[in-house]
């Protein structure tokens, strides 16, 4: 199966990975390889996944997914500088039958050797 991050990679060699190894401590390496396996978790409906990669000062306690369907990924801009990352991108779904576009800069930062999500920053569709 193709990776739905967009990287043209099996899913097995991009963020599967990611998914399956995080109870063994194998953990995305940048912010846009996290961001990456976020969007697929949204995809593929790993809940679990996406709140252990929430950092825990912004995370919600409980997470539901709506009905979305999911349909492309475009990351415009990643940048790491020491423990912080922030990730721009451009994810297109489909909300009760209509396209929409949700453009976010992702802040990230990396605590003992782990990167977590830890907001996102909107603007409006262009």
């Amino acid at each position: 199966m193709e990776c739905p991050c967009g990287s043209g990679q099996d899913l097995a060699d991009c963020c599967g990975p990611w998914h399956a190894g995080l109870a063994l401590g194998v953990y995305a390496p940048t912010p846009e390889a996290l961001m990456r396996s976020r969007y697929c978790a949204y995809v593929l409906g790993l809940i679990d996944y996406l709140v252990a990669t929430w950092h825990p000062s912004t995370a919600p306690g409980d997470l539901e997914l709506q009905p979305v369907k999911w349909l492309g990924l475009e990351v415009r801009h990643a940048v790491t500088a020491g423990d912080a990352g922030v990730v721009e991108f451009v994810a297109r779904c489909r909300v009760n039958g209509r396209a929409e576009r949700m453009h976010e800069t992702s802040r990230f930062v990396r605590e003992r050797g782990r990167w977590y999500y830890i907001d996102g920053q909107f603007t409006e569709p262009d």
